[in-house]
């Protein structure tokens, strides 16, 4: 007697399919938040602080510039208030004018320690988002945003002052960073790996 196949309704495979690539693309973002926050943005801000002295992490080029710790200090409270609060579900205690007071000034260390308490709270908050997490509207911050719009935010911001950072520290200590190591950044692009 032949073996007969089942295959099941076209309804039901589609359902199936949409749902593995659902599954595949969220997990993609998760690798991607962890990649630019955690492995990239986090590691090179650490790296310019321990460039720094203790006077340049606060020195401010005028009245309406930052010091390098006053953006290490804003990155950390935006990061808490849009990704480990309104998608981690952590409490929203945010003081953000605090985060630029003259008044703020911690030593590197501080700095440091609390990047790496931002680094744990991002790597405990990224396995745990779901795919409805990133269509839900809230508020955040004055603004109506979703989860994707929060992610892409926060990724975005962190990147732009991490930038700034960077630039400070090529600027005061006439440094290349070598954030990129060895690569050879020429390579042509590949298709398909």
């Amino acid at each position: 007697m032949p073996i007969r196949f089942y295959w099941p309704p076209k309804k039901f495979r589609l359902s199936l399919y949409l749902w593995i690539m659902e599954t595949r693309i969220l997990e993609e973002l998760k690798k991607e938040i962890s990649l630019r926050l955690a492995q990239e943005s986090i590691p090179r801000i650490r790296q310019c602080l321990s460039a720094l002295e203790e006077d340049e992490i606060w020195e401010r080029a005028n009245s309406n510039s930052n010091s390098v710790g006053n953006l290490v200090l804003h990155l950390c409270g935006n990061v808490k208030q849009y990704l480990i609060s309104s998608i981690g579900g952590a409490p929203d205690i945010r003081n953000r004018d605090a985060e630029f007071s003259l008044d703020s000034k911690v030593n590197r260390g501080q700095l440091i320690e609390n990047l790496d308490e931002l680094e744990k709270e991002i790597l405990e908050v990224i396995p745990n988002i779901r795919l409805d997490e990133l269509i839900r509207k809230r508020m955040v911050q004055g603004f109506e945003m979703n989860g994707i719009q929060i992610i892409i935010h926060v990724i975005e911001h962190f990147s732009y002052h991490t930038g700034q950072i960077a630039f400070y520290v090529k600027q005061v200590k006439d440094t290349d960073l070598k954030f990129y190591g060895d690569l050879d950044l020429n390579k042509k692009n590949q298709r398909d790996i």
